[in-house]
């Protein structure tokens, strides 16, 4: 193994680099958007994939099986803020977007989407008057995500006051429109059962047939992720788990094979796998 390539601290995270660095062309490497490939910032709109990304995943994905990025956000705002559209070297990446409800192919550059539930609708019209009733908290405000509607109190002047003080009462909104409540990083995202990271990852591997997985995220979101990947090791698939590093989630650091320093360590360990992968050859 290269030196310069960090090394999982667990059995099972050292046998899944192992495993990728034996037969690259049967990996699936897939990652989180925000918080991982890109910095998280106070307005999500202004995120933006850390200037290393798109470079770092051109090196590796001629490499491998294939190359997915998983997130919560919609297919094609990730690719657009990714910058990931007519890159040379990223002609099969695939976009996992809503959590695996759609899904951009960099081959075609189209999106395939499933239909919206229409819980989220009821939830998207009735939630500026339902925040007004359960309590101000000034500077909370409102993302419509199209196939889910998220909270964030980030800009709030109590931020973890006012996460904690919507959990609840956002719970019970989700569940009266059938949809379910997910937490993240001071954000109460709610969206239809059914659509997480774990279930999208799993499919997908499937799908490609790989020989092992990498996952790499920063976030509450990214559990279940991380859940599919322990499971696929339970089975025998070969697997490493990457915590882009937050003081924020420490669950999924304390679960990880190997933690860097937020986007820019995400981009260093891509490119150093890169290499290490041209250099096992």
């Amino acid at each position: 193994m290269v030196s310069s390539l960090p090394h999982p601290t667990t059995s099972a995270g050292r046998d899944g680099l192992a495993a990728l660095l034996a037969r690259p062309d049967k990996a699936v490497v897939a990652l989180d958007f925000d918080g991982t490939l890109a910095e998280i910032v106070p307005d999500p709109e202004q995120a933006r994939a850390h200037p290393g990304a798109v470079p770092a995943l051109s090196a590796l994905a001629p490499e491998v099986a294939s190359v997915a990025v998983v997130t919560g956000r919609p297919a094609g705002v990730a690719v657009r803020y990714g910058g990931f559209a007519g890159v040379p070297g990223l002609e099969h990446l695939v976009v996992l977007g809503h959590y695996g409800a759609e899904r951009w192919d960099a081959r075609t550059g189209t999106v395939q989407a499933a239909a919206v539930h229409p819980g989220v609708a009821s939830v998207r019209a009735e939630l500026p008057g339902f925040l007004d009733s359960v309590g101000a908290w000034p500077g909370t405000w409102i993302e419509e995500k199209g196939r889910a509607v998220a909270v964030h109190t980030r800009r709030a002047a109590d931020p973890q006051g006012a996460f904690e003080a919507l959990k609840a009462p956002l719970a019970d909104l989700a569940t009266r429109h059938g949809l379910v409540l997910e937490p993240g990083r001071m954000v109460l995202e709610l969206r239809p059962p059914g659509m997480d990271k774990g279930v999208a990852l799993a499919e997908y591997v499937r799908e490609v047939g790989a020989g092992s997985v990498l996952y790499a995220g920063d976030d509450l979101g990214d559990l279940p992720a991380f859940a599919a990947v322990e499971k696929l090791r339970s089975n025998g698939t070969p697997g490493l788990l990457v915590c882009s590093g937050s003081t924020e989630v420490q669950e999924l650091a304390e679960r990880a094979d190997l933690s860097v320093a937020g986007p820019l360590g995400v981009v260093e360990f891509l490119t150093e796998l890169a290499k290490a992968v041209r250099e096992a050859r």
